[in-house]
């Protein structure tokens, strides 16, 4: 499946490897919800000084970047404007 074929929520970067910033409000409640799962599992780790919190942290890390592969362009190394795209 191209990702023409598909909805998009996370563009890849322009430079780099990656996604950029979402494009869809679905893509901003999944890194919404990933950046209140981080502040609240910092703030119990701060409290508790708990290393489970890493164990945590790659987890919840791991579903974002799942997420992202799943509605994002295809990550590839990218310098700038691509010119077989038209743009």
């Amino acid at each position: 499946m191209s990702d023409d074929d598909r909805d998009i929520w996370f563009p890849a970067k322009r430079y780099g490897w990656g996604w950029d910033l979402p494009i869809a409000w679905q893509g901003w409640v999944v890194l919404g919800v990933y950046v209140v799962l981080l502040a609240l599992g910092v703030e119990e780790y701060l409290r508790t000084q708990n290393p489970v919190f890493f164990a945590f942290l790659a987890l919840i890390t791991v579903g974002l970047i799942v997420v992202c592969y799943q509605k994002g362009e295809t990550p590839r190394w990218r310098w700038g404007e691509d010119k077989n795209e038209g743009g």
